[in-house]
């Protein structure tokens, strides 16, 4: 037998002995542990344990099991990560809000992430500093101030309108509606007005929408190339071939369409230069998002983005403000289909508001709307679009007595917050009235006590959490202001959910919809 190999697979059983030995006889050193869970095994961690663990819808009830054993920070090795789940509402708010800025980083970025997100220069994936706080601040500075968000309403105007018209056009066929491609494709088209302007042709459009929702239902596929990157990069080739193009395709839409508008621009500049005053912007011109970060200079490096990077921004902000807003949209609308008298309720105080006449809900209007934010809150609170909130730290801590070690990643189990029974009286049912009693004055934003956080908390919270909320008020009120919302007949609506780039819903709703009558 040649000597190599003997030499191979007697350092290969070494290594298995070794680890096998470390699993039953772990050694016991001193200082801070991490957070105790069930035992790991060489290799894959905990899946031998997790045996039922396909995703991460399925992850919740696996980890309120696990953390009725172990307590409320358990730690869960699933194969290359080292994951501290933690489910406790307190001990989020101490590390989200009161100690933000050690828990507001992310961990280095595996094979996949670190490609589509242009070596981690993308908003949610960039590494705490200043890099991140530039891109941050260009976006909310720019786009999602009062101001601005306001400029982008006959956007809105223009994106409802066209919903109203599919959905009627799709009612004449007499069959229950399938809404939630009507629902992501409006809101797509919404935020693809704000990132390239209110000029781009809906064709292009079209074929944005295609390849972001290619990336996005394959993201968990190409996961599998992050597993021993050296090694799967040969063995599954095809895969990586598969995620480089779908990369490649991502680009190849979103380029023309950055340089198209930099010439817009351009001429807008050199229009207002040649008239000799400035001007305020005009219907004709409203500043893009990609008009921004064409500007943008990156403070660490001294230099403006490259087109890659301008391209993984764009589609962030597609992504972020497209799949969790149509997500929550659509589970609002099935409730309010499973539940009528709930529907009826908001529609009469809508009527209240704006009269039997008006054609339509003005934002002006959601104010004046109490109701309508208890149903969106208690939409939000019963079906967060993400289930788990993941976070890095800056170095190793020592967090509730236990260890977080800057190379894991501590996952916040924020769907169980929001069902907390200490909290929420019969949390499993859907009960706007609970926000009329009290709870209305619940901060979403997690700054003085946690009860719900849909939208993240902390240095990390979705900085558009004002606009997402804007976005569902103005479209549940119209939706229920222009059709009555049934479910087919005999049929009840299944709440039961999967997981997707978002925790959608596993049967889509199909609704059937009839017109309000109008007093003119």
């Amino acid at each position: 037998m040649e000597t190599w190999f003997l030499i191979v697979s007697t350092l290969c059983i070494s290594a298995i002995v070794k680890a096998f030995y470390n699993l039953f006889f772990p050694s016991q050193k001193p200082g801070p542990k991490l957070p105790p869970g069930p035992p790991k095994f060489p290799i894959i961690g905990n899946l031998l344990w997790l045996h039922r663990y396909k995703s991460f819808s399925d992850l919740g009830p696996i980890l309120r099991s696990v953390n009725t054993k172990f307590g409320p920070m358990v730690t869960l090795h699933i194969t290359y990560y080292l994951a501290i789940f933690v489910s406790d509402r307190s001990l989020a708010h101490q590390a989200l809000v009161e100690n933000g800025s050690v828990f507001a980083d992310r961990s280095l970025a595996v094979t996949v992430s670190k490609t589509s997100s242009s070596n981690q220069h993308s908003i949610a994936s960039a590494a705490y500093g200043l890099t991140w706080r530039a891109l941050r601040r260009n976006l909310t500075a720019e786009i999602l101030n009062p101001s601005r968000i306001k400029s982008y309403s006959q956007a809105r105007i223009r994106v409802l309108q066209i919903l109203k018209q599919q959905l009627i056009k799709s009612r004449n066929t007499g069959d229950p509606i399938p809404v939630v491609d009507y629902f992501r494709h409006a809101m797509f088209f919404l935020l693809a007005l704000m990132c390239f302007g209110a000029h781009v042709d809906e064709n292009q459009l079209r074929k944005v929408e295609v390849v972001q929702r290619g990336m996005l239902l394959n993201i968990h596929r190409f996961d599998a190339l992050n597993f021993w990157p050296k090694v799967t990069r040969i063995l599954l080739y095809k895969l990586w071939k598969e995620f480089l193009q779908t990369r490649k395709n991502q680009a190849d839409v979103f380029i023309p369409l950055i340089r198209a508008r930099k010439k817009v621009k351009e001429e807008y500049l050199i229009s207002k230069m040649k008239e000799g005053k400035e001007r305020k912007e005009e219907n004709d011109y409203i500043l893009s998002y990609v008009d921004t970060l064409l500007d943008l200079q990156l403070p660490e490096e001294k230099r403006k983005l490259d087109e890659g990077e301008i391209v993984t921004l764009c589609a962030e902000f597609l992504n972020a403000g497209t799949d969790p807003t149509s997500t929550a949209l659509q589970w609002i609308m099935a409730n309010l289909v499973k539940y009528p008298l709930i529907q009826e309720k908001l529609y009469m105080e809508i009527k209240g508001v704006v009269g039997d006449a008006a054609e339509e809900v003005k934002e002006d209007d959601l104010r004046k709307m109490p109701y309508l934010k208890a149903v969106i809150l208690e939409g939000l609170r019963r079906h967060p679009p993400a289930h788990f909130l993941f976070h890095g730290v800056t170095e190793d801590v020592i967090f509730n007595d236990f260890l977080v070690p800057r190379k894991g990643i501590i996952i916040f189990f924020i769907e169980e917050m929001g069902l907390d029974s200490k909290i929420w009286e019969d949390p499993l049912a859907f009960k706007p009235e609970r926000f009329l009693r009290g709870e209305e004055e619940v901060d979403i934003t997690g700054r003085k006590e946690i009860k719900m956080i849909p939208f993240g908390a902390g240095r990390r919270i979705c900085p558009a959490h004002s606009l997402a909320m804007l976005h569902l008020e103005f479209f549940v009120a119209n939706l229920v202001w222009f059709f009555e919302w049934k479910a087919k007949d005999g049929d009840d609506v299944d709440l039961s959910e999967k997981e997707e780039f978002t925790f959608v819903m596993k049967n889509p709703l199909q609704a059937c919809i009839y017109s309000r009558p109008r007093q003119v």
